[in-house]
């Protein structure tokens, strides 16, 4: 069979810096805007003319990072499942694939233009920070959703019912690292924490209570307890 080259459109710029803590499914996390920054000649307003009229997009795009050189693997062990169980990777969305390609329905913002040139702004994004975009197709809700459709092993939206506190000193830190609320940071990490970021298998270590993550340039410092998960710090990566 013939092989295919397809060259990226645009990079996505997303809050999530590292893989862990990215969320597993999009718009579980809505707090923290991500960015498609285009790429020319894709950089043109004339290609987004109509859009408008659509409230969400279809994002193609690349695993990228160690992704793209892992083999792929026939069977996967999904979060979902707790890290225990096996299944195919066919019925899975892990990233470890035969073509490492992914597909994220977002929110769409509309165009914004600075000087990395033109980007379509986005909301509810769950793309680590640099994901090369193939495409952008807008959603179209008679043909794309379907009501009736079941979910194997997937139902519910995670959620880990935690409460999520800050602490004196991790709040102070928020109010000084977005002081104009324009990161929404607060609400971002909040967010974060209550899906559980956790492997799946964690639950066996139960002795382990701190845990670590970046958002932006900031790694957020937490631990658990017996009703939740605490905020430690929010500090500036050096």
């Amino acid at each position: 069979m013939p092989s295919f080259r397809f060259q990226p459109i645009g990079i996505v710029r997303s809050p999530f810096t590292d893989k862990f803590g990215i969320p597993r499914q999009p718009r579980l996390v809505d707090a923290g805007e991500a960015r498609v920054v285009l790429r020319l000649p894709y950089g043109r307003e004339e290609a987004f003319r109509g859009l408008e009229g659509f409230s969400h997009v279809w994002l193609i795009f690349v695993f990228h990072d160690d992704c793209l050189q892992a083999d792929w693997r026939p069977m996967v062990r999904p979060p979902r499942l707790g890290g225990r169980e096996k299944v195919g990777v066919f019925a899975s969305r892990a990233p470890y694939r035969p073509n490492p390609i992914g597909l994220s329905a977002v929110r769409q913002l509309g165009l914004s233009r600075d000087r990395d040139g033109l980007a379509l702004r986005i909301q509810g994004a769950d793309l680590l920070d640099g994901t090369p975009v193939l495409d952008i197709k807008p959603y179209v809700p008679y043909a794309d959703a379907i009501p009736d459709a079941t979910a194997g092993f997937a139902v519910e939206p995670p959620a880990s019912g935690w409460r999520i506190d800050f602490s004196p000193e991790a709040d102070a830190q928020i109010a000084a690292a977005d002081a104009d609320g324009c990161l929404q940071l607060r609400a971002l990490i909040t967010q974060v924490l209550a899906q559980d970021p956790r492997p799946g298998y964690m639950d066996r270590y139960p002795q382990r209570k701190r845990f670590a993550l970046r958002l932006y340039a900031f790694d957020i410092a937490w631990e658990l307890s017996s009703t939740g998960a605490t905020v430690i710090s929010v500090s500036h990566v050096a």
